[in-house]
């Protein structure tokens, strides 16, 4: 890849960092990854940034402009979406590179590219990063001094929130449902628990049985109640990231994609996205972000949990927040993807994944963007006309810790190894084993 950019120098003012750079010029190769150098959020900053204004106690001083806290202009075919954010911080590693994957079993008149997400920093947060930008923003300027979300147990979105809070200094409150004979035990130290551990959150365990009869709405009520009784204030991010705020961090990332492609060389377009689904915050965004910008491209999201009519009827709810104006059916395909059910693999989609990372490199996680791209594989696979000579875009969302609570099952499927075997007739440093 080569690139010439020249940057203008960001500035610094006395409350709020502006970091922006801008490109004067830039030329791209499209032969390896789509990085965009000079894209519109580029850390560049040649100053050393003050402190933030706005609720916590923040970080003394930045380089580069991560950590920061930033105005938010919206993409002008966004602009019209209300409500319009006010601010972001600069918490994650972006943009994050574009490049060919050759899946094993690809169809031959199918194109597929990768965004690796996975790659977007924050202690491998992966997609949670772009709408903690958004949600942990509007926590600081509401004066919070901790924040509360809630996830399963190996929740990759309660780890990316308690590192995002340690970054701002912020308390973090997670409430994680367990099986109902694990709910009073310690949870250990597998994955996403060891990162939320060692970052300092406080852990609140709920068993699955009474999460479903109370709802993730009520038992973070109960808690922001209670920590405001100790005199606290907290704010409450809900499960995912997936309200209308943090839609925003998937609107933004269609920008950046558009930029990269004016970036490459020559003319490129992407006829379709493909992305796991869990909450919905991230389907949502993508989806209006590519009808109301030149993308286009259609959005087919695989659910790994509830079922396609309950992430339409809430991404509904999230693109009526914005006053968008659109149906979910007309500007995304979800489909079923579950399997056995939430954070549980069949053998053949544990397989998948091992044979994903052995062709291609890139490590797939078992829950959300593993069980996507076996259901897009899949998909091609019966309906070969759908995607034939199509230019797809599959967004890896992380969650490679979530492997670490698959150990077990996986075992068998990498079992490559064996002991050195070393002739005794080998020299050894003690001057044994020489040969005459």
């Amino acid at each position: 890849m080569s690139s010439s950019i020249l940057l203008r120098p960001a500035t610094c003012a006395s409350t709020t960092t502006t970091t922006a750079a801008t490109i004067v010029s830039a030329k791209t190769t499209f032969s390896g990854l789509l990085t965009a150098p000079g894209f519109h959020r580029n850390r560049a900053c040649t100053t050393i940034c003050c402190s933030m204004d706005g609720g916590g106690a923040m970080p003394a001083a930045h380089i580069g402009g991560f950590l920061s806290k930033k105005r938010y202009d919206p993409p002008v075919w966004a602009s019209h979406l209300r409500p319009v954010p006010s601010h972001t911080f600069s918490l994650g590693h972006l943009p994050t590179p574009i490049h060919r994957w050759n899946l094993p079993n690809l169809p031959e008149d199918t194109e597929l590219w990768i965004k690796r997400d996975d790659l977007s920093g924050m202690q491998l947060s992966g997609n949670k990063v772009r709408k903690l930008e958004f949600l942990m923003a509007d926590a600081v300027a509401s004066g919070a001094d901790c924040v509360i979300t809630v996830g399963g147990i190996q929740s990759n979105h309660c780890r990316a929130t308690a590192v995002a809070a340690r970054y701002l200094n912020l308390d973090c409150y997670l409430i994680l449902r367990t099986s109902k004979v694990l709910a009073d035990k310690d949870p250990g130290l597998i994955g996403n628990l060891l990162v939320e551990r060692l970052v300092g959150a406080h852990i609140d365990l709920v068993s699955k049985e009474e999460y479903a009869k109370i709802g993730s709405v009520t038992l973070a009520d109960l808690l922001k109640k209670k920590l405001m009784d100790q005199g606290r204030k907290p704010y409450v991010i809900p499960v995912g990231g997936s309200n209308s705020l943090g839609t925003w961090g998937y609107i933004e990332a269609i920008r950046e994609i558009e930029q990269q492609i004016h970036n490459s060389s020559g003319e490129f377009q992407f006829d379709d996205i493909v992305v796991a689904c869990g909450s919905g915050g991230t389907i949502a965004g993508l989806s209006l972000g590519s009808r109301l910008s030149s993308l286009k491209a259609k959005v087919h999201a695989f659910s790994v949990c509830d079922d396609p009519t309950y992430f339409h009827n809430f991404v509904q709810g999230l693109i009526d927040g914005l006053e968008a104006g659109f149906d979910s059916h007309d500007i995304i395909d979800i489909q079923d993807a579950k399997g056995l059910g939430y954070a549980m693999n069949t053998a053949e989609e544990l397989q998948f994944v091992k044979d994903v990372a052995a062709a291609t490199g890139v490590v797939l996680d078992p829950v959300y963007s593993g069980k996507a791209a076996y259901g897009m594989l899949r998909d091609m696979t019966e309906n070969p006309t759908k995607w034939k000579k199509r230019k797809v875009l599959f967004v890896h969302t992380g969650g490679l810790l979530g492997l670490y609570d698959k150990v077990e099952q996986m075992t068998s499927l990498v079992g490559n190894w064996q002991k050195l075997e070393i002739d005794e007739a080998i020299p050894r440093k003690d001057g044994t084993g020489k040969m005459f």
